[in-house]
């Protein structure tokens, strides 16, 4: 049997597990990233979190064949530099190399969003599939694509944006500097904008009173409120579903993927939202008349994915 360390590098906490060749999580150890500190410093806890893995499997290092890191922002996965994030205030920073200092293994690296899903094309809802899209909702929109069963990134290594796409033009302001971006409205971040504009409409009706129950506008407050029957939040809802199923869409007619899994915490909602979002993405496809169409499913493997895709980045190359 052979063994691999993924790490999942985030802008909250840094989670390393260690991965069988079947892609199942043996042991998994966190430490905060508590950012900002230097790269060096953040190697350091990454490199923690995978010894305290190891020994939690069991295992020691010389079991270990290689190391993975997905992470937030640009990374060159040629020279393992982390060119640019900011989630973490990276520029250029050469974590591979650190990494491979500390552990004296060899590292591989990508993009989380990348990483998570390969995780999902090796062992989640998108397993068998050479041509997948795995958007995840939440406080952004992460994306990554594969194509004959190897990440997409582009010549730069920033490709597989999709969040970035515009679907409202001249709309929201996006934290990347355009305006309308999918990201902006079909993010979790972009449904609770939506949440307190119409609570701001409705400052009495039972969408507002749910929040104060809540204590706080989530993704899940309009759901909430629309199942108590309430007219604001239904709105709500449907506007979302809409800018969802556009940008969906959008994704299906580019890359005509065999599966596109949705994750995120939205995702919970189940049937009531992915009930009538594939009946509109489906609605707006070039291929709607083809007889084989894009499976659009719910992501499996939650934030085990970015782990078991990280780990399988140097058995994939």
């Amino acid at each position: 049997m052979k063994y691999y360390i993924g790490v999942d590098l985030g802008g909250t906490n840094i989670v390393s597990g260690v991965v069988d060749e079947n892609c199942h999580i043996l042991a998994k150890a966190k430490l905060p990233t508590n950012t900002p500190r230097s790269g060096k410093e953040i190697a350091e806890d990454m490199a923690q979190t995978a010894r305290m893995a190891v020994e939690e499997a069991g295992l020691t290092m010389a079991d270990i064949e290689s190391v993975g890191i997905g992470a937030p922002g640009t990374i060159n996965r040629d020279t393992n530099i982390i060119e640019y994030s900011n989630n973490i205030e990276f520029y250029d920073e050469p974590m591979g190399a650190h990494m491979t200092a500390l552990l004296g293994k060899t590292v591989y690296m990508d993009n989380d969003a990348n990483a998570a899903a390969l995780g999902e094309c090796v062992a989640g809802a998108a397993q068998g599939a050479k041509d997948a899209v795995v958007i995840t909702l939440g406080t952004g929109i992460g994306s990554g694509i594969i194509i004959d069963g190897k990440i997409y990134s582009g010549f730069n290594f920033a490709g597989a944006e999709v969040g970035h796409t515009v679907i409202e033009v001249d709309g929201r302001l996006c934290t990347c500097g355009r305006r309308g971006c999918f990201e902006a409205y079909a993010s979790a971040t972009g449904l609770i904008a939506s949440t307190k504009e119409a609570i701001s409409v409705h400052p009495d009706g039972v969408l507002a009173q749910t929040a104060q129950e809540e204590g706080k506008v989530s993704a899940r407050t309009a759901f909430n409120a629309m199942r108590k029957g309430d007219a604001a939040a239904k709105a709500v809802v449907e506007s979302y579903i809409k800018y969802l199923a556009a940008g969906i869409a959008n994704v299906i007619n580019v890359f005509q993927p065999q599966v596109l899994c949705i994750g995120g915490g939205v995702c919970n909602e189940g049937e009531p939202l992915m009930a009538p979002l594939r009946e509109q993405v489906y609605e707006q496809l070039f291929s709607r008349h083809s007889k084989r169409q894009t499976r659009i499913v719910t992501a499996q493997l939650g934030n085990d994915a970015g782990i078991i895709g990280a780990a399988m980045l140097g058995v994939r190359r």
